[in-house]
């Protein structure tokens, strides 16, 4: 393999730290600094043989037929629901993701999300910069402890936000395909039944077409009136539209988002909403977290170009 057919293609921008790594050992093309993307893939695309992306960017199937020997997909993130995997299983081409290292800061910031919405930490905080506790307090909050926590997904996420809630006495209750062997938590067999039973509905499933918009109106309309809807997983889970219906009409209490459908555009209607809480998909924004992502992409990079196995495949 000569040097140039060695390049990575870097579809969107991820940390320095990671660009410095992939810099320093391989020919780096940055595709979003590109004033005509096409032309220049049409010029190089030969000589990329692997593409660096983010989760929630992923690579459309319309770069990758221009990089004929493209051997490897290595993910920023977890999230492989904007790569198509029909397509790349085709190719043969690999895909790795950043397993394994930022389940512990999404699943802090799940928590970090259902208190702030239930406790009002954001409100009270205006509450204080506004001068407006001289003249009276803030309403009454929602308790957390011992209330029921359902979760939609119980893969590593979900785990770990359900041993977390466990420390605030927290009645776990989840919805997946089927019970996963050896956890003690209650399943529901349905998505509806799940909402219903729950004082805190978590959004910890994959993204993806088979669960584009699967939090919709029915959804909603069978969750308590003082539940809240906690999103740190795809936007495209939640019928937004539906969601903003229901926080306005008092179907449930309210919602704390990190992720949206349309990134980062966020409707107006839920930043004018006060039982909103919003976050600009920060879930693994940490500088440890961030770090250990781009070892983990630098080193299945690494792996694939020395002809070894890759450490985080998940084809």
């Amino acid at each position: 393999m000569n040097t140039l057919s060695r390049a990575v293609l870097l579809v969107a921008p991820v940390i320095d730290t990671l660009q410095a790594q992939l810099a320093a050992e391989f020919p780096l093309f940055r595709l979003y600094e590109q004033d005509d993307p096409i032309t220049f893939l049409r010029e190089q695309g030969e000589n990329i043989a692997a593409v660096v992306t983010r989760g929630d960017v992923g690579v459309q199937n319309s770069v990758l037929e221009l990089l004929p020997h493209v051997g490897l997909v290595a993910i920023f993130g977890v999230g492989t629901d904007a790569v198509d995997l029909d397509y790349v299983r085709s190719r043969q081409i690999a895909v790795s993701i950043t397993s394994g290292v930022l389940t512990n800061d999404v699943a802090d910031l799940a928590m970090g999300l259902l208190l702030s919405g239930a406790r009002q930490l954001c409100q009270g905080d205006r509450f204080v910069r506004e001068g407006r506790w001289l003249n009276g307090g803030l309403p009454l909050a929602t308790q957390v402890s011992g209330k029921r926590i359902g979760l939609l997904g119980m893969g590593n996420i979900g785990q770990a936000i359900a041993r977390r809630a466990a420390g605030f006495d927290m009645q776990v209750l989840y919805h997946d395909r089927k019970p996963v062997e050896g956890l003690g938590y209650q399943w529901c067999a349905d998505l509806h039944t799940l909402a219903h039973e729950s004082d805190f509905l978590v959004i910890a499933a994959s993204g993806g077409e088979a669960n584009r918009g699967i939090i919709d109106a029915s959804v909603l309309n069978v969750m308590p009136t003082h539940a809240w809807l906690i999103n740190i997983a795809r936007g495209s889970l939640v019928d937004e539209q539906a969601l903003i219906k229901a926080l306005q009409n008092g179907v449930i209490a309210g919602a704390a988002l990190d992720v949206f459908e349309d990134e980062p555009h966020v409707p107006a209607e839920l930043i004018a909403l006060e039982n909103v809480v919003l976050q600009p998909h920060v879930a693994s924004a940490t500088h440890e977290t961030r770090k250990r992502m781009s070892d983990v992409v630098y080193a299945n990079v690494a792996a694939y170009f020395a002809g070894a196995k890759l450490p985080n495949a998940i084809n």
